[in-house]
């Protein structure tokens, strides 16, 4: 892996739990409750001034960590990018980047409205798609493929 990252493993040791790179596409895995000062870092002290994206993953049920949050970085000067992901289990909540950047805020909401996962100090974590009162998470793998009958 590149040079940078070597810096940004060493500037996080102790919070990377693994790293991989496919494709020139480099992914570390770090501990949950060091996101906010982690994201904090990379973004003050290594540039990645843009969020891109932050999404949702379901391994399943059974696994652990059952869910990820993933957060693709990039670095506007440079054009590197970085993949963050944070493992969480059922019932788990997930600290918050909305403070770090603003559009984290509908796409944390995209992301608890579809997998049901919990952002810790979102300021307004509702439902963006679907209404409050629908039933379950469409993109968890336990959702019926049919959806649920409405009927009963």
């Amino acid at each position: 892996m590149g040079d940078w990252l070597d810096e940004v493993k060493g500037r996080l040791e102790g919070v990377v739990l693994d790293e991989s790179e496919f494709r020139d596409e480099k992914t570390l895995v770090l501990d949950r409750s060091s996101l906010p000062n982690s994201l904090e870092v990379l973004k003050e002290e290594f540039g990645f001034n843009s969020l891109v994206d932050l999404c949702g993953l379901d391994m399943g049920e059974g696994q652990t960590p059952r869910f990820y949050v993933v957060y693709h970085l990039r670095n506007m000067n440079t054009k590197a990018q970085l993949r963050i992901k944070v493992g969480v289990n059922e019932g788990e909540k997930v600290p918050t980047a909305c403070g770090i950047w603003a559009g984290a805020n509908w796409m944390e909401r995209e992301v608890y409205d579809m997998f049901g996962i919990e952002f810790d100090g979102h300021p307004c974590l509702t439902r963006l798609y679907l209404p409050e009162d629908f039933p379950g998470h469409p993109l968890r793998k336990e959702y019926p493929t049919e959806g649920y009958d409405f009927e009963e």
